[in-house]
């Protein structure tokens, strides 16, 4: 027996490994789910229509606070300071964002408007 054998070693072939790992890539795409898609209904603005009347229902959402006509108010209790100034759940509330706030924390007190009811929700900038 010879162990000084000088034949060229066989390298191993890559094709079987890479066909995993497009399988796998292929899998993990049709079975993820990228995000949830979310309408929010809100009015537009200017299309004619009765206007806006009452007194002013102005909420500027800020990243740290929300403030109602100005004044801070908690966002657990933005609903309940908003209902003396409506007389029905169809009298429209404008939402501001300021000072750099995301979409998501507008999105957030929207939601949280919608669920105690008001439905008249206007987004401007």
């Amino acid at each position: 027996m010879r162990f000084d054998d000088n034949r060229p070693r066989r390298k191993p072939s890559l094709t079987p490994m890479i066909d995993v790992v497009f399988l796998l890539l292929v899998f993990f795409m049709l079975a993820s789910r990228f995000g949830i898609e979310q309408v929010i209904p809100l009015p537009m603005t200017g299309q004619g229509g009765a206007g806006y009347s009452g007194p002013p229902r102005i909420v500027d959402i800020t990243p740290e606070a929300v403030r109602l006509n100005g004044a801070e108010t908690p966002e657990t209790a933005l609903a309940a300071a908003l209902t003396p100034l409506t007389t029905k759940p169809t009298d429209t509330i404008v939402l501001r964002g300021r000072d750099g706030a995301d979409v998501q924390r507008i999105v957030d007190v929207a939601e949280a408007l919608n669920t105690a009811g008001f439905t008249a929700l206007v987004l401007v900038e």
